[in-house]
């Protein structure tokens, strides 16, 4: 079956699960509701829990009601959607139920894609138990959601298991990121406007920040979290995917080769940091009591209940070691119950090289163009403009923004959530937005030696107040460059 072929079913592992009810449901049933779904797309999900076909419709129902936008809710696509829906039970560990849930799939000659979101240690039984069944043959592609290791050795070991049945052009790993609108407006904002390539360099930039701040605590995710922590649960993945989009070369293509091997490149170029530099390049921190949302918050101890070292703050300076981007510090910053909840990146250009302006004419600042992913979705230019005056005392310049608002530009089109997007390209079999496994191994190889850092200089997390911006060392990570986080 060619790659780029639709398939005419669906199964989705974890199907009761909160990632299945908030937004594998609500994003199946808006493709439904917009005829982008193949026609006679038969959905099966799969799980622990014990459900007829009916029970599971009714469950599926509930969390549509629960989770989709009011303007969204229709009762007719609602009750259509749902007939695609059947449902088995499945023990991942007992081979004798993938023949059962084999059985209840029918036969897969005409395409099957599965959604595997499950526990790292049940990879290789589910991989098995697929092979066992005959469900893991050439018409069946595979989409993987993280987490996939916690580390390159471990990373690996399910990249193998996973290739055993799946070679790479019927692999699609999943970072829900990549889906996000804003995320792929960044490909079109350098590569179809030809003003920015110019100066989208050393020459022409001085620093770039990723910031993926929240404000939320460990919620639901503590017996995962605290085994992973936030350079591994949002820097092995999310922040170095948008480091590589901002850092790539101009693919020759949009197609998945070309993208992801820029993207490769961008990983490979990544400057290791070595033991001895990991004090000065790197940050962690761990949030204590605070002020957030205007409610007074526990600290991460007192919310896990036990000790713990696990970091919930991690700042990072890191290189790109290749002719455009020779001595460009890229700085990564993320944590949880910081000030606000923002995905951001801000890219610092160059001043220019003489003011005309004497200094009564006001400070010139360099230009900045900020790309916000959320909550808001805006792209903006900051830039100097002339105050409105005389001028009897000289020219007086001041910073203003230049402001393309997606959400506003865009009102009367639907935004679409991530896993749209990732579940509509895995039914029809592209590959363009999932990530390769060259470059999952090559982030972690960047990771695990940081990691090593850590661990040889036995860096411990500072504590940071909730709703603050994280350990003060952070600041300082910044300014010995003399650069300060654009926190506005």
């Amino acid at each position: 079956m060619p790659i780029r072929t639709p398939v005419a079913k669906l199964m989705l592992f974890g199907a009761t699960g909160d990632l299945a009810q908030r937004m594998l449901l609500p994003s199946l049933y808006g493709l439904h509701a917009d005829g982008l779904l193949p026609e006679g797309l038969t959905i099966t999900g799969t799980a622990r829990s014990e459900h007829s076909d009916a029970s599971f419709r009714t469950f599926a129902k509930q969390a549509l009601d629960q989770f989709l936008p009011e303007d969204r809710k229709d009762e007719k696509a609602a009750k259509t959607f749902l007939e695609r829906l059947q449902y088995q039970a499945l023990d991942a560990t007992d081979l004798d139920h993938y023949k059962q849930l084999a059985e209840k799939v029918g036969d897969v000659s005409g395409g099957l894609a599965i959604f595997l979101s499950t526990a790292p240690s049940l990879f290789e039984p589910v991989i098995r138990g697929l092979e066992s069944a005959g469900l893991a043959g050439e018409t069946v592609r595979i989409g993987l959601e993280k987490p996939l290791g916690y580390d390159l050795a471990s990373s690996r070991e399910i990249n193998d298991t996973v290739a055993s049945a799946f070679p790479e052009e019927r692999t699609f790993r999943i970072d829900h990121y990549l889906g996000k609108e804003t995320v792929q407006n960044i490909l079109a904002l350098r590569f179809g406007n030809s003003f920015f390539e110019p100066v989208w360099n050393a020459r022409g930039i001085d620093n770039i920040q990723i910031t993926v701040s929240e404000t939320v605590g460990l919620e639901e995710r503590a017996a995962y979290y605290d085994g992973a922590g936030a350079l591994r649960d949002m820097v092995a993945n999310h922040m170095l995917q948008l480091l590589a989009l901002i850092a790539m070369e101009p693919p020759a293509r949009f197609d998945g080769s070309a993208i992801r091997d820029e993207k490769a490149k961008v990983f490979r170029s990544l400057r290791q940091i070595a033991p001895a530099d990991a004090p000065l390049m790197s940050v962690t921190g761990q949030y204590a009591a605070g002020a957030s949302g205007g409610q007074i918050v526990r600290g991460y101890i007192d919310e896990l209940g036990k000790p713990s070292t696990t970091e919930t703050f991690v700042a990072i300076k890191a290189h790109v070691d290749n002719w455009r981007w020779q001595g460009v510090p890229f700085y990564l910053r993320t944590g949880k119950r910081m000030t606000t909840r923002r995905s951001e990146i801000a890219i610092q250009f160059k001043p220019v090289p003489h003011s005309m302006f004497s200094n009564r004419g006001g400070l010139l600042q360099p230009n900045a163009l900020i790309i916000r992913l959320q909550p808001e979705e805006y792209v903006q230019l900051l830039v100097m403009a002339k105050e409105p005056g005389l001028d009897r005392d000289g020219i007086r310049l001041r910073e203003v923004p230049l402001n393309l608002s997606l959400d506003s530009e865009f009102a009367g089109t639907r935004r679409r959530i991530a896993y749209e997007r990732l579940l509509l390209d895995l039914i029809e079999g592209d590959q363009t937005l999932f990530v390769r496994r060259d470059e999952v191994e090559a982030q972690w190889t960047w990771i695990d030696a940081i990691r090593a850092g850590w661990i040889a200089n036995d860096m411990k997390p500072k504590s940071y107040a909730s709703g603050s911006w994280g350990p003060s060392a952070a600041i300082a990570l910044t300014e010995r460059d003399g650069v300060t986080w654009q926190d506005d």
